[in-house]
């Protein structure tokens, strides 16, 4: 095992968060502004996944105001509080780059049905 692999190991997260893409997700970011320190919530699609272990970066989408707005989040950042799964999607693709181009209803995820 090399060095870098030693360093990448010991910065991955032990409590993983568990969900996937087409699943709707609030996440709490902690944002730092001068000395102060807030919680600010941000809502939506996990639209993809990529990368693996430290690098592992996940992509939300939400629409504004009619403007969609895109985040990308690192899995094992400090700055990600908790991610909560709000809804569950049921999805067939890896990647949901196509709800770029949906507007309001057409831009749902089916909800994932459990028994």
């Amino acid at each position: 095992m090399t060095i870098l692999d030693k360093i990448r190991k010991e910065q991955v997260r032990e409590n993983r968060h568990e969900f996937n893409v087409g699943d709707t997700v609030k996440i709490s970011v902690k944002i730092v502004e001068g000395d102060n320190e807030r919680i600010q919530q941000f809502q939506g699609v996990v639209i993809a996944r990529r990368g693996t272990g430290i690098e592992e970066t996940f992509t939300v989408r939400r629409v504004q105001a009619g403007q969609g707005v895109e985040r990308v989040f690192p899995i094992n950042s400090p700055r990600l509080e908790k991610v909560e799964v709000i809804r569950r999607g049921a999805v067939r693709r890896a990647k949901l780059y196509y709800l770029r181009d949906k507007i309001g209803r057409d831009a749902r995820v089916k909800e994932l049905r459990t028994k």
